[in-house]
């Protein structure tokens, strides 16, 4: 039996889902909540082995969730739905650990192909995300400098702390959450291999990601 939790803002959503999961003999849906905060006291509670996740909610978002689940060797499963597939949101998204990405408008039955396939390891991607993760395969291979072990979001992240700026200024001119931002800026430390944001903050300007003369611009 396919144990799976359910994130998502939207009680409307939370209901649909957990009606068709329901209907299926081999998924039992184990909880569901409407914030990352509480998806993550869930998994511990509840154990799933699958998590359908929202990336846009109040609080702890979906990427703030993903990656607080990184570095867990119990981990369950994670299959994205959502409603805003931008591109660096895909990519950002399928690095922290997500096994599928789909769109909320793909039809139900794809989703429990998501839910089994990301059971036993597999994934289900939109036609549209799976030709971007094939572009961004073929376009990383040429290089690009310590840069190029950034995803886009974490270099507008690095480019807006290098102007100076702190999470909560981030958080506002970027669209996250205050635990996301927190959450980008630690995987920038580890991947550039930097001690704190100051370090950060000189490391992006030393690459040009920002013009010195726009370093603290108010």
């Amino acid at each position: 039996m396919i144990r799976v939790l359910i994130v998502d803002d939207h009680q409307v959503v939370r209901q649909g889902l957990r009606f068709v999961l329901e209907q299926e003999p081999d998924c039992t849906v184990v909880g569901e909540c409407a914030d990352g905060d509480a998806a993550l006291r869930q998994i511990d509670a509840a154990r799933p082995d699958v998590v359908l996740l929202d990336m846009v909610m109040p609080g702890l978002d979906g990427m703030g969730v993903l990656h607080a689940l990184r570095d867990r060797a119990d981990r369950p499963a994670v299959v994205v739905l959502t409603s805003f597939p931008a591109d660096d949101l895909v990519m950002d998204a399928v690095r922290a650990g997500a096994t599928s990405y789909l769109p909320k408008s793909t039809a139900v039955d794809r989703v429990v192909e998501a839910v089994r396939a990301a059971a036993t390891g597999g994934s289900v991607l939109d036609p549209d995300v799976a030709a971007l993760l094939v572009r961004s395969v073929r376009d990383g291979g040429a290089g690009g400098g310590p840069l190029a072990r950034l995803s886009a979001r974490e270099r507008d992240v690095l480019a807006a702390l290098s102007r100076g700026r702190s999470n909560r200024e981030i958080a506002r001119a970027l669209s996250l959450g205050e635990q996301t931002v927190k959450s980008y800026v630690s995987s920038i430390l580890t991947k550039l291999d930097l001690q704190d944001r100051t370090q950060a903050a000189i490391f992006g300007l030393q690459q040009g990601l920002v013009p010195l003369r726009d370093a603290l611009d108010p």
